[in-house]
């Protein structure tokens, strides 16, 4: 026996929906940014996940991260200084620096991840396994939102 068709929501209802789900979504990823993790400023975390596939210039992060380059320049020296990044000269443009993570940078890469996933877990305890289910569900639907 299959499970009855769900009424279609009218463009009011979607209109609410969309509002609601975006504010949830974006009050989950500041709140988990901020208070999941005291290392890093919530902008070097992200450059360090950037660096993770791939090696890339000051300028490449710049335009993913979608900020100036020389705010990225100076995001990328802290990240140097504090040894999360090394800096290689490019073998096709000497102009260029190449910019990869560095052992210690992959290790706060996992260790801020594990904190985050830990503080999400910390706010899954008090939900029963129906809600449980109902996020597990949510989450491969707003995957493919995301993805749009």
């Amino acid at each position: 026996m299959t499970a009855p068709a769900a009424k279609p929501l009218s463009r009011s209802e979607r209109v609410t929906m969309a509002n609601d789900i975006r504010l949830a979504c974006m009050r989950i990823s500041r709140r988990v940014r901020f208070e999941s993790d005291r290392e890093l400023p919530p902008h070097q975390f992200s450059v360090l996940a950037r660096l993770e596939d791939a090696p890339h210039t000051n300028s490449e992060l710049a335009d993913i991260e979608r900020v100036s380059a020389p705010s990225m320049k100076r995001t990328t020296g802290c990240l140097v200084d504090k040894g999360y990044i090394a800096r290689a000269d490019d073998p096709l443009d000497g102009r260029q620096v190449i910019l990869s993570l560095t052992p210690e940078g992959r290790k706060a890469v996992r260790r801020i991840r594990r904190h985050r996933d830990e503080w999400m877990l910390d706010r899954f305890a008090h939900l029963t396994e129906d809600e449980l289910a109902l996020l597990q569900q949510a989450s491969a639907v707003l995957a493919r939102v995301a993805t749009k």
